[in-house]
């Protein structure tokens, strides 16, 4: 008997301490509860009502897209750079662009000013709280700033008009897409859809004005309809993703002034439908180019070869209607989809070696157009 309770007690003391040692193993991957948190951009002219916040969870499962902040077609979204205030277009024939202050899961409104021009559909801002917004119907660039003590917006400082037309039934007259600051500080880069140009100018900081540059301005292929762009991290190439076209133009800059280098389509070759671009993006090691077709509804995947051009290897499918924005996660492991016309997001886990994705899951979202990602 003593035998037993001596062997009863020795398997007791062994059970705690197997139940120690549990408490004090890691979490395993599979055991991680880790998740990436980000906001929808949506058009409001359905079901949606504003901006929505989800999380993707870290076997790339999406939680429940909830309402952030009742807001307007908001079709584009920016943080400033401490990631404390949200900016939001509303892309409307009165152009408006507003601030929130960022809450846990909920945005409270701070101020909202005129954009400048008719439909905004991009809104971007840099170190120095200098505000762009592109007007597609207004076919200008509007410059605002933002108040870093109260997250507040200023009156509209000034607008860069543009001018001319393309060859295409959309290009009938100027439809700025998107601003961007370019990488080196020495001034901003527009993308024009109508005008079928790059627009390059400055921000004079002691009158707060746009003044152009010298070139001001590119072509680029007839009829390609540029829309968005990325920056190469060390090569650097500017790719800008036509729409029109479905194509990505490299482009260099030689002497102070930038050409063409090289076309590349994002479809493939026995594609012939309909089909127009929407989206770009980088890996930040700049080995693969993503870009997105509404018609094809695909995620084009290209490599950037050792002299800067592209070669498309994949075209991955978005298991929804018209991929508008699409974003990489921060630790690019995965890549997020926003179906705009089938009222979907789509994740996929990504291959940092080969650049391809595997789809992993989707959730229900409504008119989902943006996303970014806190």
């Amino acid at each position: 008997m003593k035998a037993v309770f001596l062997s009863l007690c020795l398997t007791a003391l062994i059970s705690c301490k197997n139940t120690e040692s549990q408490k004090e193993t890691p979490m395993t991957e599979t055991q991680n509860t880790e998740h990436t948190s980000f906001y929808i951009g949506t058009y409001t002219d359905g079901d949606s009502q504003g901006i929505y916040k989800a999380s993707l969870e870290a076997d790339g499962t999406f939680t429940k897209p909830v309402l952030a902040a009742e807001v307007a077609n908001p079709s584009f979204l920016a943080f400033n750079d401490a990631k404390d205030i949200l900016l939001s277009v509303t892309e409307r024939e009165q152009g408006k662009i507003g601030t929130f202050k960022v809450a846990g899961d909920t945005l409270t409104p701070i101020n909202e000013q005129n954009s400048g021009g008719a439909n905004p559909c991009f809104v971007t801002i840099n170190e120095a709280n200098y505000v762009l917004v592109a007007n597609y119907t207004g076919g200008n660039v509007g410059l605002l700033k933002l108040n870093e003590q109260d997250g507040s917006l200023s009156e509209l400082l000034d607008v860069e008009q543009h001018e001319g037309q393309g060859t295409t039934d959309r290009q009938e007259g100027p439809h700025a897409h998107s601003a961007w600051f370019l990488p080196d500080g020495s001034g901003i880069v527009s993308a024009d859809l109508g005008t079928n140009q790059l627009w390059f100018s400055k921000i004079n900081t002691q009158t707060n004005k746009l003044e152009p540059a010298e070139p001001q301005k590119l072509d680029l292929p007839e009829g390609a309809g540029p829309r968005h762009l990325v920056f190469h991290p060390s090569n650097g190439f500017i790719y800008v993703l036509n729409e029109l076209d479905n194509t990505v133009a490299q482009i260099g800059k030689e002497n102070e002034r930038y050409s063409v280098k090289t076309v590349t389509s994002i479809l493939p070759e026995d594609f012939d439908a309909f089909s127009k671009a929407a989206d770009i993006h980088i890996s930040k090691d700049g080995k693969f180019i993503y870009a997105s077709n509404r018609g094809h509804d695909s995620i084009a995947i290209l490599e950037v070869t050792e002299d800067g051009s592209l070669t498309l290897i994949a075209n991955e499918p978005t298991k929804g209607k018209d991929p508008r924005n699409f974003q990489l996660t921060p630790d690019e492991k995965f890549v997020i989809v926003a179906n705009q016309n089938s009222n979907n997001l789509v994740s996929y886990t990504r291959d940092p070696e080969s650049g391809l994705m595997t789809y992993a899951s989707e959730i229900t979202a409504p008119t989902p157009v943006c996303i970014l990602f806190e």
